[in-house]
């Protein structure tokens, strides 16, 4: 009768590793603002800095950047969203490309979906002042300081 119950025992908790093992890890996610100042004549380059959201604390980011391609102006854009498919802020960092076409004259209203080498969500809007046509490449950087 001993050795049936130790052996139910193992049993038991074979079976409750394998469970806690496989189980899925779920991604969270949290509230992103920055500003990013973009200018250039050809090349351009952005730079800014804003504030990460996350599980009640605040992590402080920094943006860079650099665009090539046809660009003339200069903007500042101030964005807002979230960041989803995140595990720690750290997730968070990392570049983040896309190309695109636009002009802004004045202000104007942006929103992209961009998405990082770890899989983060980028989901961000944002209202630009300033005049500049663009029609570049672009990456961003954003770094957690």
């Amino acid at each position: 009768m001993r050795i049936l119950n130790l052996r139910t025992i193992m049993v038991a908790l074979i079976a409750f590793a394998g469970i806690a093992i496989s189980a899925p890890v779920r991604a969270d996610s949290g509230g992103i603002r920055f500003t990013v100042i973009k200018a250039g004549f050809v090349i351009g380059g952005s730079a800014g800095s804003g504030i990460l959201h996350f599980h009640g604390r605040s992590y402080p980011i920094s943006i860079g950047g650099i665009s090539y391609g046809f660009t003339f102006g200069a903007s500042e854009t101030r964005f807002y969203g979230t960041v989803s498919n995140i595990h720690r802020p750290s997730d968070v960092a990392g570049v983040y490309a896309a190309g695109g076409v636009g002009a802004a004259l004045g202000p104007g209203a942006q929103a992209i979906v961009l998405t990082n080498e770890k899989g983060a969500v980028l989901t961000i809007s944002g209202r630009s002042i300033g005049a500049i046509v663009a029609a570049d490449l672009n990456g961003m950087v954003i770094t957690i300081r």
